[in-house]
């Protein structure tokens, strides 16, 4: 094999195996990994992630975790530490809420 192969076959097994794991994680949180945040006293906090970092509840047509489709989406959750949710400032003057926003 050439040192060319070796190199282009290198580089698709490492982003095959880059985009797997990106799919493994992007699925909805599990019941224990949902109750572990609640036990620590976290808050589902809606419009603060940024794009692909939301916990979960992004909208129609997405899996979950990690399917924002843009930063600060109103409509998608991130777990905050309890009581701090509505002090994140996010752009555009706009804070952080505990209920979903229009997207």
């Amino acid at each position: 094999m050439s040192t060319k192969n070796t190199v282009t076959s290198a580089l698709l097994v490492g982003a095959i195996t880059s985009l797997v794991a990106v799919a493994a994680h992007a699925g909805p949180l599990t019941k224990e990994e949902a109750a572990a945040a609640m036990a620590a006293k976290k808050e589902k906090c809606y419009g603060v992630s940024l794009k692909g970092m939301n916990d979960c509840a992004a909208g129609p047509g997405t899996s979950c975790q990690g399917t924002s489709t843009v930063d600060f989406q109103g409509n998608a959750w991130k777990f905050v530490p309890g009581g701090t949710c509505e002090k994140i400032a996010v752009p555009n003057g706009k804070m952080g809420s505990l209920t979903p926003q229009k997207a």
